[in-house]
């Protein structure tokens, strides 16, 4: 006589339901929470050693000391971010009308210059002597900007330019750009597909810049890179990822150091960083953010 059938009771089927919805629903909040790109970082920072952390930024020792918004700006979506050393001011750029900005430390604006011919400015860098370097990510090119006092528009067609390539990249090239005063070579970064980070060195011996060179390949732990900002006294460099979520210091030989989510109730941050863009850093180790659409923050260190 063949045996009878056994019949799972019913309310292990809805446990084991209940279970796989559980089990799916925080995967998938893992996944918009990029859990797995912090743990990855984490478990780097985790084999830092204290010497090497003295040596470092180390981005766990930062809070939030300002959250403002940047007046007039909230129709033109500022993008990347640099410090002036010269003049002890930020510069922004924004994307929607493209134009650059100056600011204060404290979110002032002090003042607009239109950039004509310009179609998405996604980064600035000052270079040391006043100028700035600005990416345009859908012409694909870098640009030599000279904001002198007074001076309320720039003409595309006046500029030095430089052709970054990538001719099929669209709406994913150039974001980050970063001033290296030791090397006298600006870091570019390649937002995504691929992924990368780039030296230009500027200027060359015809006052030009030179030649685009990819930097060989790190594993990078982000989705996307906004923006870069060197520290010219670790030499390390700080990169924003928007869709991670995440900004992270990269060694000298372009390895995860120590990193900061920008979620809420994390690094002094109340609601978190949507959309972050733009990150510069001062001679005094001050960390500043822009995010979309008008958004400022400012970082400390609190401790060392």
């Amino acid at each position: 006589m063949p045996p009878i059938a056994t019949r799972t009771p019913r309310w292990r089927l809805i446990l084991n339901s209940c279970l796989l919805l559980a089990l799916a629903a925080f995967l998938i909040t893992g996944h918009q929470l990029h859990w797995d790109d912090q743990l990855r970082l984490y478990w780097a920072e985790k084999h830092v050693g204290a010497e090497q952390r003295a040596a470092s930024i180390w981005l766990p020792d930062y809070e939030l000391v300002l959250e403002t918004t940047l007046a007039g700006l909230e129709e033109d979506e500022t993008s990347g971010l640099t410090w002036n050393p010269l003049t002890g001011t930020l510069w922004t750029v924004t994307g929607q009308n493209p134009q650059l900005v100056e600011f204060t430390p404290a979110g002032l604006v002090l003042r607009r210059i239109r950039l004509n011919g310009f179609s998405d400015p996604e980064a600035v860098e000052a270079i040391g002597d006043g100028r700035l370097a600005v990416v345009d990510e859908r012409r694909r090119l870098v640009a030599l900007v000279n904001p002198e006092p007074g001076v309320d528009s720039i003409d595309l067609d006046d500029l030095v330019v430089h052709d970054l390539g990538f001719a099929d990249a669209g709406n994913k090239g150039f974001e980050g750009l970063a001033w290296n005063p030791h090397t006298q070579r600006l870091l570019l970064a390649k937002e995504r597909d691929p992924q990368g980070l780039f030296e230009l060195p500027f200027p060359g011996e015809d006052g030009d810049f030179g030649v685009l060179e990819a930097l060989p390949r790190q594993p990078l732990v982000v989705r996307d890179i906004s923006s870069l900002a060197f520290d010219p006294v670790s030499g390390h460099t700080l990169m924003l990822s928007d869709e991670s979520r995440l900004l992270v210091e990269l060694d000298l030989q372009g390895k995860p150091r120590s990193f900061m989510a920008l979620f809420g109730d994390l690094n002094g941050l109340v609601q978190g960083i949507n959309q972050a863009e733009g990150v510069a850093m001062d001679g005094r180790g001050n960390i500043y953010v822009v995010g979309e659409p008008n958004r400022f923050y400012v970082f400390k260190r609190t401790a060392r």
